[in-house]
């Protein structure tokens, strides 16, 4: 059951990223973060479509996950594409049992330690312009209560996504999701920078560059971009220790 308290903290902190400029994959990594704890699920995805409707990865709170999102997209198979195609939750189900339905992603999920999955839409209306992904490692369910609250948490991601002060019209929307899909590419090669730098996986560098980023009060795609062109220019982020 997700505690209240611990609820109420996350819907605070992704309010607090809803101003005027805020950096949309900061927004979507935190809320997959958020997810991922307060469902006691294991990890959390999220993928987007881009302006021609081809679902694209754009954040997770762990590599592992990453991957799986990965390989979704390159076989065409698994529960978030299941959830964009319907606009449907897909929730509570056992991979062990799926290989029918998934007979390639469901194995790959299980070797990468996952006993169940679930799938939430970003919708907005008829809209549905993502998915929101959620592994555990074990087989049991999520309660009613938590599956309602859960796609509440992925229709705040919608929200942030198509707030009216920021999304006017098709084009604006279009130019915000092409953003979003270049600076998640920067900020991929900035923790393989920054892993190869400091010696760390990519988690740890995603969590030094984030944690950097809010320090000095950047946003998470500027400091990426500079990691990348310019690495002289945040010493404390990039010298080797």
């Amino acid at each position: 059951m997700i505690v209240v308290e611990q609820l109420a903290e996350v819907f605070v902190e992704l309010a607090d990223t809803l101003v005027d400029d805020f950096d949309i994959i900061e927004f979507l990594e935190t809320l997959t973060a958020h997810t991922a704890d307060v469902s006691a699920s294991a990890s959390a995805g999220l993928l987007l479509a881009d302006p021609h409707g081809k679902l694209q990865y754009m954040a997770s709170s762990a590599e592992s996950v990453k991957l799986l999102e990965l390989f979704q997209l390159q076989y065409q198979e698994g529960p978030c594409l299941d959830c964009f195609r319907t606009g449907e939750p897909v929730i509570n189900t056992d991979l062990n049992a799926a290989n029918e339905r998934w007979p390639l992603f469901a194995p790959r999920a299980i070797a990468a330690g996952f006993q169940s999955v679930h799938a939430f839409p970003l919708r907005h209306r008829h809209r549905v312009i993502g998915a929101l992904n959620l592994f555990s490692h074990e087989s049991g369910q999520l309660e009613p209560t938590d599956v309602r609250i859960v796609q509440a948490l992925a229709d705040i991601a919608t929200i942030g996504l198509l707030q009216e002060r920021a999304i006017r019209n098709s084009e604006v929307l279009t130019e915000q999701l092409q953003s979003a899909l270049n600076s998640r590419i920067v900020i991929e090669q900035a923790k393989g920078a920054l892993a190869r730098m400091h010696g760390i996986d990519v988690d740890a560098a995603f969590v030094m560059l984030r944690q950097y980023s809010r320090r000095e009060n950047h946003r998470l795609s500027d400091v990426a971009h500079a990691v990348v062109t310019d690495p002289s220019s945040h010493p404390d982020l990039t010298t080797s220790r």
